[in-house]
């Protein structure tokens, strides 16, 4: 700048008056006779170029380093205090430390959302829970971090892949356990009525052997398991004490408990209900009553003492065409003169009992959803058979290792 300042003059009025001058720890190139500035220094520069004052993108300049650092440092409070919130141990917040500054310094989280780089410290607090085999849901996450699920399964989702981290899945029996963690039942408060309030071992061994029942019975296979647990959990409370909780409604339950009821939370505890009353059919000394959901809630506890056996008895395994067929292949041939033998049917009151049994299948087969009508099928889709030739484009694309495409290579050749 000073050999600049000997050479020129101001263009403004001519003068080869220009002086350096300090402004705010910045170098000036001044015009003393009129004050026209002619250069400025750089506000921002590297460490290495501060003393030669090059000029320099700004995501390599100070600016830049000193944002990052304030970024960073922020999250680490943000991951430090969701450690403290959750009450986990040293080492979790050692390790979610650690993964966050992975991700944040990794190129694919530079240039995302703010959205998305405040949950990155939540999703390093839930990828630790997870290896640790700490319960822990994502809803809780995003509970304390006012997050919406789907962005925050984004971005976990994100973090998993890029830093290229092994998660295990939570089983059902630890989500069943940390979902109960979060009723209100388990000790009395002002807002609590007595009837209301149980033992939570007892409550979380309940609740945990009716899902079994819910999972040996199709009714977890493709569901969410919160629903299902909350039913369960539901169900369990009632049979615990039924006599002062059988009036109690699911929606006035979770209430108190201070939980959401999910939408297909109604569904679950309908399927279970139908699962237990077939069950409390099997009993013997339960036929003298009418039997309704009342009675089947009131004696779960036997229900899941002999679950294998009533299971066996409340469902038919065999398909009924196969029992048609080995009926067909033991019975008698046909009399002389080729007279058709009496078949023998069974009686009003066993068949009434075999209608009532149905094969153990998924609700889904059970009761298959409408499907939309599909568009007739065009004379050239008719056409087509399958043993139409493959052109050799068609084939490479079917190619997928060295062997194969070599092997082929030498087929062709030798064609």
């Amino acid at each position: 700048m000073a050999a600049a300042a000997a050479r020129a003059s101001c263009p403004a009025c001519g003068s080869s008056a220009l002086v350096e001058d300090a402004h705010y720890a910045q170098q000036q190139l001044v015009c003393a006779a009129c004050g026209c500035v002619l250069a400025e220094g750089l506000l921002t520069t590297t460490y290495a170029e501060e003393e030669h004052l090059r000029e320099v993108a700004y995501s390599q300049s100070t600016g830049q380093k000193e944002q990052l650092s304030r970024c960073l440092q922020r999250g680490i409070r943000r991951v430090q205090d969701l450690c403290k919130v959750l009450q986990l141990p040293s080492v979790f917040e050692e390790t979610a430390v650690s993964y966050f500054q992975r991700a944040l310094q990794h190129p694919s989280f530079h240039l995302v959302s703010l959205e998305k780089k405040e949950l990155l410290g939540g999703c390093c607090v839930f990828v630790t829970c997870r290896q640790h085999n700490w319960p822990l849901t994502m809803g809780t996450i995003c509970s304390l971090l006012y997050a919406k699920k789907e962005l925050f399964a984004s971005v976990y989702l994100s973090v998993q892949k890029e830093l290229e981290l092994s998660v295990p899945a939570l089983s059902l029996m630890d989500l069943v356990k940390t979902h109960l963690n979060s009723f209100r039942l388990f000790q009395c408060a002002a807002d609590i009525p007595a009837p209301f309030v149980e033992d939570k071992e007892k409550m979380v061994a309940r609740t945990m052997q009716i899902v079994e029942l819910a999972s040996e019975t199709w009714l977890v296979t493709g569901r969410h398991p919160i629903p299902i647990v909350t039913a369960a959990a539901f169900l369990s409370w009632q049979s615990l004490q039924p006599a002062a909780r059988l009036t109690c409604t699911f929606a006035r339950f979770c209430k108190v408990a201070g939980v959401d009821l999910p939408p297909p939370a109604h569904l679950r505890l309908k399927e279970l209900h139908e699962i237990l009353l077939r069950m409390a059919s099997q009993l013997t000394w339960l036929r003298v009553f009418k039997m309704d959901k009342k009675v089947a809630v009131k004696h779960i506890g036997d229900l899941l003492q002999h679950r294998i056996f009533l299971l066996k008895k409340s469902f038919c395994v065999e398909d009924a065409e196969e029992q048609r067929a080995g009926a067909q292949g033991e019975g008698s041939p046909p009399a002389a003169g080729g007279a058709p033998q009496e078949e023998v049917r069974p009686s009003e009151g066993k068949r009434q009992r075999d209608g009532e049994r149905r094969p153990l299948l998924p609700p889904c087969l059970i009761k298959p959803k409408k499907r939309l009508r599909t568009a007739a099928p065009s004379a050239s889709d008719l056409a087509i058979t399958g043993d139409e030739p493959i052109s050799d484009s068609e084939i490479e694309q079917y190619l997928r290792d060295q062997e194969e495409i070599q092997a082929f290579s030498k087929a062709k050749a030798w064609l």
